[in-house]
């Protein structure tokens, strides 16, 4: 196998990032990965890193990470306060694998608060498949009141039913516009 640019010279490996055949000349040497110098220079593989100079408990009041770490080849998590990125931890994260205590994202794994694809929390989970105390989603499994097109708990709000101690707690927080026609 040649290398992609120099197709008279033997390949020493493949490029980490772009998968492509390199030679010893065109190898980015300021890595610990086998990486070419084009994929090292465009930087966009490797990603953007954002971290706040404040920071509280050690951990940076703002942290947004996206990308790959270039030493593991992995993706890069953001951890701070506010976190944001593709993978993300902290009191507010926001990604498409968020754990802390309010999150946002596709996988969703909050205290106290979570809305995602799939939220799964302590407190009140929003989502498309939900888990949490109080759930709500078109798959809602809540430990106290569940809402959505299949709900599983002590007390629900579905297509069929609609217990008395849910509505009351809907009509408390949201108002009476906000519960189905079966609950009012």
């Amino acid at each position: 196998m040649n290398c992609f640019i120099h197709d008279r010279s033997a390949a020493v490996g493949l490029c980490a990032a772009c998968q492509k055949a390199v030679c010893r000349e065109c190898v980015g040497r300021d890595t610990p990965r086998l990486l070419c110098r084009t994929c090292i220079q465009q930087r966009a593989v490797l990603g953007f890193e954002y971290r706040s100079r404040t920071s509280l408990g050690g951990w940076p009041l703002i942290h947004i990470c996206l990308g790959v770490d270039p030493a593991t080849m992995r993706p890069r998590v953001a951890k701070g306060i506010v976190a944001i990125g593709n993978v993300a931890v902290g009191g507010v994260a926001i990604a498409g694998l968020a754990c802390g205590l309010v999150t946002v994202g596709g996988a969703s794994f909050g205290l106290l608060f979570a809305l995602g694809g799939a939220a799964v929390g302590l407190g009140m989970s929003v989502g498309g498949l939900a888990v949490g105390s109080i759930a709500l989603g078109g798959a809602a499994i809540g430990f106290v009141y569940a809402i959505g097109g299949a709900a599983f708990a002590p007390a629900i709000i579905d297509g069929r039913r609609c217990d008395p101690a849910v509505a009351d707690f809907v009509r408390q927080w949201l108002g009476s516009r906000f519960l189905p026609p079966n609950c009012r």
